[in-house]
């Protein structure tokens, strides 16, 4: 008898993340209302806002009339990636911007839905100002 590990193939580890499994053995274990069963992440950190049924279309969480449905995240799927290497101080500020927009003003963002924001404001005032933008005297003066 071979030691040899069987791993699934691409197909299956790569499959679209809307598409549920084909057989009912191949499911993750039931973890409770506290997981939507992918990847054993906290329903809560859903990264697509999706508050439909998750699953084989049933339903962990009861709809009744005391319970409401939790507001779509804003936040959606990027197809590019980037990596940006920043100081120590430099990450503490974005942690601490993300902490504040969410305890002063209710505004629940993680930081690279920050980040994007800021690319947005960046770019636009490029746009907008030109030589006299923000972005474009701080990059000056180097």
């Amino acid at each position: 008898m071979s030691r040899r590990v069987v791993l699934p193939g691409a197909s299956e580890l790569f499959r679209p993340t809307g598409q549920t499994p084909e057989a009912p053995d191949d499911r993750e274990p039931d973890r409770g209302p506290a997981h939507d069963g992918r990847r054993g992440r906290p329903a809560a950190e859903d990264p697509a806002g999706d508050t439909g049924p998750r699953g084989s279309g049933d339903s962990e969480r009861p709809t009744g009339a005391g319970r409401r449905r939790p507001q779509a995240s804003g936040r959606v799927r990027h197809e590019e990636k980037i990596t940006v290497y920043v100081s120590a101080d430099e990450l503490l500020a974005l942690e601490q911007l993300r902490l504040t927009l969410r305890a002063e003003h209710g505004v629940a963002a993680d930081r690279g839905r920050i980040v994007r924001a800021a690319i947005a404001e960046a770019l636009a005032d490029v746009h907008d100002h030109g030589e006299d933008a923000a972005l474009v005297r701080r990059l000056g003066q180097r």
